[in-house]
């Protein structure tokens, strides 16, 4: 034991420094497109080449809809003129493009209690979400648990499309909760259907479910995305002004 304590000591602190500073290192976000005015000649050509029309025209710039960008960089590889890319990770924003209500109270601070619910997500914002729990993340030292009962929540991230046989057990957990409670949707499927809904099996994201107050883009968004999305969701950050204009 006192092996592995001295390499712990040696090895030093290694979590991410987000939020209390931006985070830098590699790897840490795929990005989302920019969009603007730079490419409206070639509007119609990337418009075309998105699979899941999160890209348009409108006026005179290329306007990007976050909720359904898959992150497939169609728009950004093997094109004479790719949109510009954005390397940042703090997309959450309030669903109704305002900063989140704020009466979670002091005493919530430092003890948040989080039920995730897989609402027929095909695994990749799953995976990411469990990063969070991680000794590089460690949501921990910021206050937020992971709970199995939604009596104990006060935040319901959901991940997923909400397919059929999700619908009545999502609408089951939301009520189960106490109040004052949030919903944090989790990637493009979670907000928008992603490229598996609206279908005859699945609705097109979990607000036609449950009512929900952040939306955290991407497919998959990376885990400080998802956890700048949490943040939000008890009032200690603010949302981001971009995704939600886009």
């Amino acid at each position: 034991m006192s092996k592995w304590v001295r390499k712990g000591i040696r090895t030093g602190l290694k979590t991410t420094v987000y939020p209390a500073k931006p985070e830098k290192a590699a790897g840490v976000s795929p990005g989302l497109p920019l969009g603007g005015a730079d490419v409206q000649a070639h509007a119609s050509l990337l418009a075309n080449r998105c699979p899941t029309q999160a890209i348009s025209q409108a006026g005179h710039s290329l306007v990007v809809d976050y909720r359904r960008c898959v992150h497939c960089f169609r728009c950004e590889r093997g094109v004479a003129m790719p949109v510009r890319w954005g390397q940042g990770y703090e997309w959450a924003a309030a669903a109704g493009g305002d900063d989140p209500l704020r009466n979670f109270g002091s005493e919530f601070d430092r003890s948040i209690h989080i039920r995730i619910v897989d609402a027929g997500d095909c695994g990749a914002c799953l995976h990411e979400v469990k990063q969070l729990n991680n000794p590089y993340y460690n949501m921990h030292r910021l206050g937020f648990f992971i709970t199995p009962t939604p009596r104990h929540a006060d935040v319901l991230l959901v991940v997923g499309p909400v397919t059929d046989h999700m619908r009545v057990a999502l609408q089951k957990t939301y009520e189960a909760m106490p109040t004052p409670k949030r919903v944090v949707a989790v990637g493009a499927c979670a907000l928008s259907g992603g490229v598996f809904g609206p279908s005859f099996v699945s609705e097109s994201g979990v607000a036609q479910v449950i009512p929900v107050d952040v939306e955290v883009p991407g497919q998959p968004p990376p885990p400080l995305a998802i956890l700048h999305g949490l943040l939000v969701a008890v009032g200690r950050l603010p949302g981001s002004r971009d995704a939600a204009r886009r």
